[in-house]
């Protein structure tokens, strides 16, 4: 499977699956202005906080190589600029605010244009190949939590495709895979916009991993009459207490292993903590068009005129209902964080 997003080094332009079209169609798209750059985040053609990261930091190298100014003073604010508004599109994942925040950061010692578009490209070039590395070790960590024959549920998508390669979530599973273990692993379909259903079985079947799909209100009969060996999903944002802010539905599932008794893992970049943010509380939630809900998959419209939509793109979990902490540092318990 190739890599989620690359620089296109001939060009200077960032490339990625347009996960809009997945399953059926494996598409690309170049990007190259702030624009695009923003409806790809926005509309979810790329997603997955550590791929959101790396295409925002690529692709700010990306439009800022096309700035027409030779005033160091001039380009510095224009990158400013258009680093805020690729930041609102997309509030929720800390990755993005942080890739943006460290590509800004290698400007501050730039003498001259020439020598600002060298360091954005050398820092977007680490971001990049910092997550694979990242994502390669949260594998590893994770896999010792992964046996053979084992069953295991996963939310949402937080594989290959929610990264540059591996992803967070999924990652143990790859690695699990490569160690020798054979094991199932059933993907809640992710209302409403079934990125486990359509992203999450994509890949590990592609992968060769025996997968099976359910819908989201389905897991506690799952876990009541099948045993069930642990959870892992990803998330977008960890408060400094631990609550973990990660696709709608994931409080629910925590709540639901807490009373089965299933470990329940989130897998993340240590990047992903934000020392900034006291509590799950003061995580700001983004709140997304209710047609995902009422037309986007269906032929004709489903719900009735004149009903409004409730379409919160995140939950928080608690620390409480976390098990552990997968990240590329070690298997953490909230308080270790």
């Amino acid at each position: 499977m190739m890599d989620t997003l690359w620089l296109n080094e001939e060009n200077d332009s960032l490339v990625i699956i347009d996960q809009t079209k997945l399953p059926n169609t494996l598409e690309t798209l170049e990007i190259t202005t702030p624009n695009a750059l923003y409806d790809a985040i926005k509309t979810l053609a790329v997603r997955g906080a550590p791929a959101i990261g790396v295409s925002a930091a690529i692709g700010m190298y990306a439009i800022a190589k096309r700035f027409e100014t030779t005033d160091i003073t001039e380009f510095k604010a224009r990158f400013s600029e258009t680093s805020e508004y690729i930041n609102s599109s997309r509030p929720t994942a800390v990755n993005l605010s942080w890739a943006l925040e460290r590509m800004k950061n290698v400007l501050k010692g730039c003498t001259t244009v020439d020598e600002a578009r060298s360091s954005l490209k050398r820092e977007c070039i680490a971001i990049r190949d910092e997550d694979i590395a990242v994502c390669r070790k949260i594998g590893e960590n994770g896999a010792s939590l992964i046996t053979n024959g084992g069953v295991y549920i996963t939310h949402c998508n937080a594989g290959r495709l929610a990264a540059v390669r591996y992803g967070t979530a999924l990652a143990p599973f790859y690695v699990a895979q490569e160690q020798g273990k054979r094991f199932t692993v059933h993907a809640d379909e992710t209302r409403p916009l079934l990125q486990g259903a359509r992203l999450t079985a994509y890949e590990l079947s592609s992968a060769g991993i025996d997968t099976v799909v359910q819908c989201d209100n389905m897991v506690a009969s799952l876990m009541s009459e099948k045993k069930i060996n642990g959870i892992f999903v990803g998330c977008d944002r960890v408060a400094r207490n631990g609550d973990a802010a990660n696709k709608i539905g994931t409080h629910g599932l925590a709540l639901i292993a807490k009373h089965f008794g299933v470990p329940f893992y989130v897998c993340a970049p240590y990047s992903t903590i934000d020392l900034n943010t006291k509590c799950g509380a003061d995580i700001v939630i983004e709140h997304r068009d209710g047609d995902e809900i009422g037309e986007k998959w269906y032929n004709a419209k489903m719900t009735p005129n004149g009903v409004s939509y409730y379409n919160p793109a995140f939950d928080v979990t608690p620390h409480e209902l976390i098990t552990a902490f997968v990240t590329e540092k070690g298997v953490l318990t909230p308080r270790q964080l």
